[in-house]
C-alpha cells in the first residue's frame, strides 16, 4: 500500500457530471485545490449541463463494490466524501464498505435535490440514506435536504435551520454543516453544529456575505469535498471550515471568468492559482465590472441636469457638501494607500492624491458653499461609502484598498469628460452654473492622474494572489455601486 507523505488521499464516491461543474468532476477539482490527492468511485452517470439534469443511469451496484475494493485494497484512504448515491442498492454497497474499511474521515453530502430542483435520489431510497448517516463524521445538507432528512418542513429562517441541525446531530451523532446558501437576503452564514460536545461549542457559526452570481452549479459538491480534504490535513472541523469558506466565496466571485454554459454555471475552483494577468488585463476586468454602474450613472436625473445646467442649486449644494465630507475621509484612505504601496513611485502618487483632495479639489467646494447656506450633515450614502473605504484601508491588502479608491478617479473622469464634451458641443455657454465643476473633472491633469491610478491598480492585480484579485474586484464593484448612490442622493434628499 502507498505510504502517507503529507498529501491527504481523498476518495469521492459520487455521480458523474459530464459538464464538469458538479459531482466527481467538481470533487476532484476541490480536493486538488485544497491540497489533496483525489480519487473517485462512480455511483451514477448523468446526462446534464448547466441548465439541468436530463437523465440518470445507475450502473450495477456490484460494479461500484468492485471500484471501492480495488481502491481500498491498494491505497490508504485518508478521507471519504460521499455524494450522489441514486438508489437503495447503491447505498447498501457504500454502507457495507464503510463498515469494513472504517475511513478516518467521512463527509456525507446527502445529494437529494439539485440546485436546479431536479430530484437526484429515488424517494424509495430516503430510508436507506438515513441509515447511512450514523457512519458519517460530517453531514452537509442544504436547507431542503436538512428538512427532508428530518421529515420536517423547510426551516423558514437561520435560527430554525440551526435547531434542525442540532436535532439531526442528536439523531445521528455526526457534526452537521448547516449552510445558509438557500436563505433570502444578503447574508450567507454557515455553521458547524454538534450536540455531543465534539466541537468547542454546540454551534460554531461563520458569518458571510452572499456572492451575487448565477454560477452556483456544484457548490454543494465542492464544499463537501473541500471539507474532506481540509479536515484530513488539519484534523479540526472548525479550522477546515475557516479555510474552505473563503476559498468557496472566492470561487463564486471569480466564476464569471469561466464563461461556461447558458444556465447556472460552475464555480472557479482554481481561482487562487491562476497565473498573473498580462499588463492591462486586470484593468480591463475592472472596466467590465464598472460598465453597468457607469451606464446607471448616465441615466440619473442628477447627472443629466448637471450636464445641461438645469440642476437645482439646492441639489448641487447638497452634493458638494457631501463631497466635501467624503473627500476628507477619502484623503485619509489615500494616505493609507501611500503607506502600503510597494514602490516609491506608488507611494508618491497616492500621497500627492491625498494632498490634492484637501488643497485643490476641496477649494471648489469651499468657494461654492461659502456664499450659500450650509448643506446637510453627513448623509447615509456618504457614511456608507466612507465606511467601505475605511474598511478596505484596514484590511491589510494594498490591492483591495487601491481597487476600492479607484472608482472615484475612474468614474469621475469618465463622467466629467462626457459632460464636458456635451458642454463644449453646446457652445460652452457662459451662463452654465456648473461650468467650473465640469472643467475640473475634464481637466487633463485629472485625466492623467486617473490613468496613473488605473495603472497602479492593474499592477497591484498582477502582483496579487487569486484570492486577493477576487477581493479587489469585489471592493471595486462595491465602490462603483456607491458612486451611483452618491450621485443619486441629492435627488432623494431634496
Amino acid at each position: 500500500m502507498l505510504e502517507r507523505r503529507g498529501i491527504p488521499r481523498v476518495l469521492s464516491i459520487a455521480g458523474s457530471d459530464p459538464s464538469g461543474g458538479a459531482g466527481i468532476q467538481a470533487d476532484l477539482k476541490s480536493i486538488a485545490a485544497l491540497g489533496g490527492y483525489g480519487m473517485a468511485a462512480i455511483t451514477a452517470l448523468t446526462a446534464q449541463n448547466t441548465r439541468g439534469v436530463r437523465a440518470v443511469h445507475v450502473p450495477p451496484a456490484s460494479f461500484l463494490a468492485q471500484q471501492l475494493d480495488a481502491i481500498s485494497e491498494d491505497i490508504t484512504i485518508d478521507a471519504v466524501k460521499i455524494g450522489m448515491l441514486g438508489d437503495a442498492e447503491v447505498i447498501k454497497v457504500v454502507r457495507d464498505w464503510l463498515e469494513k474499511v472504517r475511513p478516518a474521515v467521512v463527509v456525507l453530502d446527502p445529494v437529494m435535490v439539485a440546485t436546479s430542483g431536479d430530484r437526484l435520489l429515488e424517494e424509495s431510497a430516503e430510508g436507506a440514506l438515513r441509515e447511512l448517516l450514523h457512519l458519517a463524521d460530517l453531514i452537509t445538507p442544504n436547507l431542503v435536504e436538512l428538512a427532508l432528512l428530518l421529515g420536517e418542513p423547510q426551516a423558514p429562517g437561520w435560527p430554525e435551520a440551526l435547531q434542525q441541525g442540532l436535532r439531526l446531530s442528536a439523531a445521528t451523532g455526526a457534526t452537521i454543516l448547516v449552510k445558509g446558501g438557500h436563505l433570502d437576503g444578503g447574508d450567507c452564514p454557515d455553521a458547524l453544529v454538534n450536540s455531543s460536545g465534539l466541537l468547542s461549542k454546540e454551534v460554531v457559526e461563520l458569518a458571510g456575505e452572499r456572492v451575487r452570481t448565477r454560477n452556483s452549479h456544484g457548490t454543494g459538491c465542492s464544499l463537501s469535498s473541500a471539507m474532506a480534504a481540509a479536515q484530513a490535513r488539519l484534523g479540526d472541523w472548525e479550522a477546515a471550515l475557516r479555510q474552505v469558506k473563503p476559498w468557496l466565496a472566492g470561487a463564486l466571485q471569480a466564476s464569471g471568468q469561466l464563461e461556461v454554459g447558458g444556465g447556472n454555471g460552475p464555480i472557479h475552483h482554481f481561482h487562487h492559482t491562476q497565473p498573473a494577468p498580462a499588463e492591462g488585463e486586470f484593468a480591463e476586468l475592472l472596466r467590465q465590472a464598472a460598465a453597468p454602474e457607469l451606464e446607471a450613472i448616465y441615466r440619473l436625473e442628477f447627472i443629466r441636469d448637471l450636464g445641461t445646467g438645469a440642476l437645482s442649486e439646492g441639489q448641487f449644494a447638497y452634493y458638494l457638501a457631501q463631497d466635501a465630507i467624503y473627500l476628507n475621509g477619502y484623503s485619509r484612505v489615500l494616505a493609507r494607500a501611500s503607506a502600503l504601496a510597494p514602490t516609491e513611485a506608488a507611494q508618491l502618487f497616492w500621497a500627492r492624491s491625498a494632498q490634492q483632495c484637501l488643497e485643490v479639489e476641496s477649494e471648489l467646494h469651499r468657494t461654492w458653499l461659502s456664499s450659500r447656506p450650509a448643506g446637510a450633515g453627513l448623509g447615509p450614502v456618504t457614511k456608507s461609502y466612507v465606511d467601505h473605504l475605511l474598511a478596505a484601508s484596514v484590511s491589510g491588502s494594498y490591492g483591495a484598498l487601491v481597487a476600492a479608491v479607484l472608482p472615484c478617479f475612474w468614474l469621475y473622469a469618465e463622467v466629467g469628460r462626457t459632460l464636458h464634451a456635451e458642454f463644449v458641443a453646446a457652445g460652452a455657454p457662459a451662463a452654465h452654473p456648473y461650468a467650473d465643476w465640469l472643467r475640473t473633472y475634464a481637466d487633463e491633469g485629472f485625466a492623467q492622474a486617473t490613468r496613473e491610478a488605473i495603472a497602479l491598480a492593474d499592477d497591484a492585480g498582477r502582483r496579487a494572489s487569486g484570492d486577493e484579485r477576487a477581493a479587489m474586484i469585489a471592493a471595486f464593484s462595491q465602490s462603483c455601486r456607491f458612486e451611483v448612490e452618491f450621485f443619486d442622493a441629492p435627488r432623494l434628499h431634496s
